[in-house]
């Protein structure tokens, strides 16, 4: 498929020389869960339909070269670690974090010294590894101080069949809780409510707020606020942790991992101390242990089939990954945008197409570029949910 350019409205497609893929690698993704890549492990990683090698030295800190050894070719993360090196499977081909070869046992010394492969900045935080793809000198890795509060942080990660930006536009898609997941753990928070629904842009990207009607508060409304940091970025300032009395907040990033498939890096903390922080502990562990061994994508793509019926699995803990499934790759891979109606409901969703449009724009043009911030804190509003 030949892709335009300079199609300002194109934000599927993110490879290399994409215009959307040229703004993506701006910024800082997550790639990898960091309690996944022992340490002295190589593993083939693929980011933008790109192909790359990430391993974790014996020393425990992690880097990310390119993904073929620049002797015959050969896929690196079959290879070895040593230290913080990696060596080739075929030919013994050694480079270090840098991707500077320092090491061919079969030619002089002086070869390996005119050889070099590409390697890209990598910090782990927040349980996930981030990773740098673009030119020049990264900026400064966004930290949120939110989550690095006393707590219990839980990452995690999902893949999605379908282009990532669909999954994006969800972030901001409040109405679709009260249908999609109003047989789920959203509706006993009270979301199965149609919400009457606002957002605005702001200094990150997207503010959605979804108010609906709720004994809790004092004005008998609850407001639940969504912010959508740019490009990738969502953040729900705060869910109720019933339970224990505190708060749990969501962070998560959308990455494509090429046009068709993407996956998406999540963060919970929970903001819970001492005894209750220990009881949330072991009631995860349970939900852990109860959760289904095999994977819920069968039984959504069976769904979407029309082999099961919505009554044969929502009795599933993982039934908000079912329900996410099938409404989202149900767009099929690429939704056809051209062809919708988009009502005042959809206010969040045009915003963002918006906010890319006019910065696709200005990278095509080699106009500034907005300098996107987040405050340190976002504070939930009164009565959110």
């Amino acid at each position: 498929m030949t892709v335009p350019v300079n199609d300002y409205t194109d934000f599927a497609h993110t490879g290399p020389g994409t215009l959307a893929g040229r703004y993506m690698r701006m910024f800082w993704h997550p790639i990898y869960m960091a309690r996944d890549l022992k340490p002295g492990r190589a593993v083939p990683i693929r980011i933008m339909s790109e192909d790359f090698t990430l391993y974790r030295g014996e020393g425990g800190k992690p880097h990310l070269v390119d993904f073929r050894c620049a002797h015959r070719g050969t896929q690196l993360s079959t290879g070895w670690v040593e230290g913080d090196c990696i060596r080739c499977f075929y030919h013994g081909w050694k480079y270090d974090e840098t991707g500077q070869c320092v090491e061919q046992p079969a030619e002089d010394e002086a070869f390996a010294r005119k050889v070099r492969i590409n390697s890209y900045p990598v910090q782990e935080y927040l349980g996930l590894i981030f990773a740098y793809l673009g030119e020049g000198l990264p900026p400064e890795l966004p930290h949120y101080p939110d989550f690095e509060d006393e707590g219990v942080l839980t990452p995690s990660t999902y893949v999605r069949d379908c282009n990532w930006f669909q999954n994006l536009e969800n972030v901001v898609d409040e109405v679709h809780v009260a249908f999609t997941h109003r047989v789920s753990e959203f509706g006993n928070h009270g979301l199965y409510v149609v919400p009457e629904v606002s957002a605005e842009a702001s200094e990150w990207g997207v503010t959605m707020y979804a108010k609906r009607p709720g004994e809790s508060c004092a004005d008998g409304e609850q407001v639940r606020v969504t912010q959508l940091g740019m490009p990738n970025i969502a953040n729900v300032a705060g869910s109720p942790n019933t339970d224990e009395g505190g708060w749990e907040d969501f962070i998560a990033w959308r990455v494509p991992i090429d046009d068709t498939v993407h996956r998406s890096f999540n963060v919970h903390m929970a903001h819970v101390k001492g005894e209750a922080a220990e009881r949330y502990k072991e009631e995860a562990a349970k939900r852990r242990a109860s959760r289904p061994k095999d994977s819920y994508i069968p039984l959504a793509q069976q769904v979407m089939r029309g082999e099961l019926a919505w009554p044969d699995v929502e009795h599933r803990p993982d039934i908000v990954g079912i329900q996410d499934y099938v409404s989202q790759v149900g767009q099929g891979v690429f939704a056809d945008r051209e062809n919708e109606h988009l009502g005042k409901s959809d206010v969040g969703i045009i915003i963002l197409r918006r906010l890319w449009t006019r910065e696709l724009r200005a990278l095509a043009e080699s106009q500034p570029l907005t300098q996107w911030t987040r405050p340190k804190h976002l504070t939930p509003a009164p009565g959110a949910v």
